[in-house]
């Protein structure tokens, strides 16, 4: 089901609360924005927040003849989405399954949805380096991962668990694109200033010690969070704002190394 996936992109971190469904929604927002056919995977099975992040929480995952039909977020049917979170009867239910369970739904998810022909796949995905990340990286050995972008926040007891998420991916040959600092400082809704209420520079110091690029400093802003459960783009609709000027960097970034 992944020949039809021209570049797969995974977003990862080694810490919980970071912004990873977030970075992944906004960036498969954006590039749908660009022109692109995106797909949009969420393989956090304990906490899928893409559903909600997305505005599609009704809505119903359908068997075809060839697999599973994705849900799509847009009438033109250019971002279709996956989440175990379509396929729960009630949005409070906890997904109580050891591994062996949680691999077979993940090797579900990346062999028997139907793609269709899309220009970018993002796999959001959940923190750790524990059994959903292998499974992922097994499925992907006969396609090409065009690499992973790192969230962390600022602090340091951030960076240390990040730091490990850039470990594993050195472990499993995943490529690293880059380094996003989430989180970092707050936009006042009034001035558009923007202060460092945690700690700064984070996410550039691990980049400089690991050696991998730094992508982006995304600020906390509450004119984008009104907009985070509606399955908006801040880059439609707030185009001015530092994020969107950020997650327009972030497709440069993505999209140019794979035009060279």
């Amino acid at each position: 089901m992944l020949d039809g996936v021209k570049h797969v992109i995974l977003v990862l971190s080694g810490k919980g609360g970071v912004g990873k469904s977030t970075v992944s929604t906004q960036l498969a927002l954006t590039l749908k924005e660009s022109g692109f056919k995106v797909g949009l995977l969420d393989v956090d099975l304990c906490g899928p927040s893409v559903p909600y992040l997305l505005n599609l929480e009704d809505k119903d995952v359908h068997q075809s003849s060839e697999g599973w039909v994705p849900v799509f977020a847009d009438s033109e049917q250019r971002l279709s989405v996956m989440s175990i979170g379509f396929l729960l009867k009630n949005r409070n239910d906890g997904v109580v399954w050891r591994g062996p369970k949680k691999t077979g739904m993940i090797k579900q998810f990346l062999n028997d949805v139907v793609w269709q022909d899309i220009d970018y796949l993002i796999i959001d995905t959940p923190p750790g380096t524990s059994d959903e990340h292998i499974t992922v990286m097994e499925n992907l050995r006969n396609v090409k991962c065009d690499g992973a972008i790192i969230v962390t926040t600022p602090q340091a007891v951030a960076v240390d668990d990040v730091l490990r998420e850039v470990t594993f991916c050195r472990k499993t040959g995943i490529p690293i694109i880059g380094i996003v600092e989430n989180m970092s400082g707050f936009v006042c809704p009034s001035c558009t200033e923007c202060t460092n209420i945690f700690s700064s520079g984070g996410g550039i110091a691990l980049s400089e010690m690991v050696k991998v690029p730094f992508l982006a400093k995304i600020p906390i802003d509450p004119a984008v969070g009104k907009l985070g459960d509606k399955g908006q783009s801040v880059v439609a609709l707030i185009p001015d704002s530092q994020v969107a000027q950020v997650f327009r960097k972030l497709v440069e970034e993505v999209t140019k190394s794979k035009e060279a």
